[in-house]
């Protein structure tokens, strides 16, 4: 069932019976009870835990704006957002734009780490990241091309996508949005089974690299790109050899 928010105001007035009102205009305005007051405190609480301030340094940290799992939410892992991003910013190039349709994560590393290097979208429909101010595109996947006017055609050098099912009617749809904004190149997100239909659908191919989520979920989840991607290279790092005293 759903249940609409309570706003402030209306707080307050649910307790009125515990308002101290005055019977003259010239006492001024009518004062909420201890009782009330507090009841108002803890609801203002609540309000920030859910809506957090997002004008601290710590704004694009991964969890900040928590997961709401009745949309489907599971954020990357630090080290996944910062290997995803990475791949972005390379594949989109100095000064490049950069899509994130259902993929905040990617969105708040690459604005940790590459603020001014590259233009960055995402695209979401949880109206909380409108904390991110312009950045933020209001973006329904089961209305895949019903984008602002201030979004042109094919103006995002590559988009990171992550779709919020797994099911081919999703991915169907955000494909539609994927290649409306991309001028080319794609790196999609999303569950193993999803491999066919992502290659029939985008052309992708999936990548050696696993992306991992900060929480364990029960389907094998992977990379695909259309690309040179590094995200396909091999991950073994080779150290050097160390040579004994002679």
């Amino acid at each position: 069932m759903l249940v609409a928010p309570i706003t402030s105001g209306e707080l307050v007035w649910s307790l009125g019976d515990r308002c101290e009102m005055s019977d003259s205009e010239d006492e001024g305005p009518p004062q909420l009870s201890s009782y009330a007051l507090a009841a108002l405190q803890e609801f203002y609480a609540e309000q920030q835990q859910h809506h957090p301030d997002l004008r601290g340094d710590d704004k694009y940290n991964i969890g900040i704006i928590e997961e709401n799992w009745q949309l489907s939410q599971f954020w990357y892992s630090p080290e996944t957002a910062l290997r995803l991003a990475e791949d972005a910013v390379a594949a989109a190039g100095e000064g490049g734009r950069i899509a994130c349709v259902s993929a905040p994560s990617v969105y708040q590393k690459l604005r940790e780490r590459h603020r001014d290097a590259v233009s960055v979208c995402i695209f979401e429909y949880d109206r909380r990241f409108a904390a991110y101010g312009e950045d933020f595109v209001y973006y329904d996947y089961k209305n895949p091309v019903d984008l602002p006017e201030r979004i042109a055609t094919h103006s995002f050098d590559i988009v990171v996508a992550d779709p919020p099912y797994l099911s081919e009617e999703c991915l169907r749809k955000m494909s539609e949005t994927i290649k409306l904004l991309t001028r080319g190149k794609i790196l999609l997100c999303t569950g193993a089974v999803m491999e066919e239909a992502a290659a029939k659908l985008l052309g992708v191919k999936m990548c050696k690299f696993i992306p991992e989520h900060t929480r364990t979920l029960g389907n094998e989840f992977r990379c695909f790109v259309n690309y040179d991607s590094g995200l396909d290279r091999d991950l073994s790092v080779q150290l050097p050899v160390q040579e004994g005293p002679k």
